[in-house]
């Protein structure tokens, strides 16, 4: 195994979204990843507690949400929050992709998926506490940005390769304005 090429981290990545996709998630081990990526199964554990975690480490994202989370009122806050999670996946695409077509395949994954995305909320709930917003409104905004996001993330992937995420993201915190008008 050659060691020294660098990335093991992306390389890694990318060996599970493609072995997750041929034999699917179950059928995937962490050996199967670490000798596809060219890595031994110790380099794995250095960057992943587990095989799930390839699919679930947020990296910066959790920082960039809190960070971005900003705005005239608390919905726009929270909005703005999960919009700068978009502009973190826009430039990740493909992987948001392999990735979600893997976890659409397994109901654990999914459920995993859930809790992620409720400790995103619980992020964003905080900030906003944190700016002296009333708990009940930062909690419902946060919830509130949070089906936004879901939605959005649903329509940019749907809206081919050249779907820009921070348009989807507008669309359809537009599409709510409409709906509680």
């Amino acid at each position: 195994m050659t060691r020294w090429q660098p990335d093991a981290r992306g390389r890694l990545a990318q060996a599970a979204l493609e072995l997750y996709a041929e034999r699917g998630f179950d059928g995937t081990t962490v050996a199967d990843i670490a000798e596809r990526a060219g890595v031994t199964e110790r380099t794995f554990f250095r960057h992943f507690a587990d095989k799930r975690e390839v699919l679930f480490a947020d990296g910066d994202v959790a920082d960039v949400l809190v960070e971005g989370v900003a705005g005239e009122t608390p919905l726009a806050a929270a909005i703005a929050g999960f919009a700068a999670v978009g502009a973190v996946i826009q430039d990740r695409r493909a992987f948001a992709e392999q990735r979600n077509a893997v976890i659409a395949a397994s109901p654990d994954l999914q459920e995993r998926e859930l809790i992620k995305l409720a400790s995103w909320a619980d992020a964003v709930r905080d900030a906003l506490l944190a700016q002296g917003v009333d708990p009940t409104e930062a909690a419902l905004a946060a919830q509130v940005a949070l089906a936004v996001f879901r939605s959005a993330f649903q329509r940019w992937l749907t809206s081919g390769k050249d779907a820009d995420f921070a348009r989807s993201i507008r669309e359809t915190a537009d599409a709510l304005r409409a709906l509680v008008v």
